[in-house]
């Protein structure tokens, strides 16, 4: 059954206008019916899942111009959500106060300069991102439901299930693609799978059309090694299977060269699993001693000794799975994240 809130006793609008499924449509698919819950809240999109409490974008040119309680906030991630908060707000004098919520680890363009300029609040997704804003910002990191990602104790039997073999199992999971470091995991750990004959490399992702020959080569690297029995190329799944490859794994690498924020680690950790990650996105700021290691982007050597260490260490490698346990728990949980992001909706709010 759909979700269609009405408009009139709502305070906070989440646009998303992107039909193509990406990380801040599934940011806000987590989020918005967890915050629905303590809060007059609704998307404002063209399409989302029946669960997720939604308005149509035309709605909005209708909507009144004060909310139940005098403004409404209207929070933004990405340009165009940004452009028609101000348009309704400028032009059309909707009572709005506009939150920006910025993930991205670049110098921004003068366009997205002017229209940051234009936001009543900014939030950042990590410390690094926050440094990329001209204006203070609030850093809010990413969570993920740690119920949903959660260790499990029969792993053989869950291997058996899956049709994986009960050796040591490494997985790299995403986009395949030399940004996200596929090759970089492959050239690690092929000299490690052919002194380790226990060792097998999962690769789970899906390549898209024009990164195919890329994922041609890495499965033609895999066999001229005689590695194609120890290199395991997996479709890509649907996300609410999502925790069961992570619950089977040893260890799980995170090789990327550039990143926005990745939540993979912080999946990884909460199924009880250490991560070896690259310091790019926010993974300095998620990954600690003693729950994983981070190595430079692009670092063949660093990466496959990173790896070693827990390959070589299983009892050490265990302890670093408990440990990434508690840390998920601790400090990455989504209601962690709902939380803060409410309490500055109802700061704005208190302002009008």
């Amino acid at each position: 059954m759909t979700n269609r809130p009405d408009l009139s006793q709502i305070d906070v609008l989440v646009p998303n206008f992107k039909l193509r499924l990406s990380g801040v449509t599934a940011t806000i698919v987590r989020l918005v019916p967890l915050q629905s819950r303590q809060m007059a809240l609704t998307a404002i999109a063209p399409d989302m899942p029946a669960h997720v409490p939604t308005v149509s974008p035309w709605r909005m040119i209708t909507m009144s111009r004060r909310g139940p309680n005098g403004a409404r906030v209207w929070h933004a991630r990405r340009n165009t959500e940004m452009l028609v908060g101000v348009i309704l707000k400028h032009v059309l004098r909707k009572r709005l106060k506009l939150l920006f919520t910025s993930a991205s680890q670049r110098n921004h363009t003068g366009y997205t300069k002017w229209l940051i300029n234009r936001m009543d609040r900014l939030i950042a997704t990590s410390q690094k991102t926050a440094s990329y804003l001209d204006h203070p910002a609030d850093v809010i990191l990413h969570g993920i439901n740690t119920e949903q990602f959660s260790p499990v104790s029969a792993r053989a039997e869950l291997r058996a299930k899956l049709g994986l073999p009960d050796g040591i199992l490494v997985g790299c999971y995403g986009r395949i693609r030399a940004q996200k470091g596929t090759g970089d995991f492959l050239d690690a750990m092929i000299p490690l799978l052919r002194d380790r004959p226990k060792v097998h490399a999962l690769i789970m992702g899906r390549a898209t059309e024009k990164h195919v020959e890329y994922e041609r080569a890495l499965r033609s690297l895999a066999d001229e090694a005689g590695l194609s029995d120890r290199v395991h190329f997996l479709p890509e799944v649907p996300v609410h299977e999502m925790a069961d490859w992570y619950r089977i794994l040893d260890l799980f690498v995170a090789p990327q060269r550039w990143e926005g924020f990745g939540l993979t680690p912080l999946e990884a950790m909460a199924c009880g699993v250490p991560v070896v990650a690259t310091t790019v996105g926010a993974f300095p700021e998620l990954i600690v001693d003693g729950v994983g290691s981070l190595v430079p982007p692009d670092n063949g050597p660093q990466m496959q000794a990173a790896i070693a260490k827990y390959l070589d260490d299983p009892d050490g490698c265990h302890a670093a799975g408990k440990a990434a346990r508690a840390h998920a728990e601790l400090n990455f949980s989504i209601e962690r994240e709902a939380k803060a992001i409410l309490m500055i909706y109802r700061q704005l709010l208190s302002q009008t």
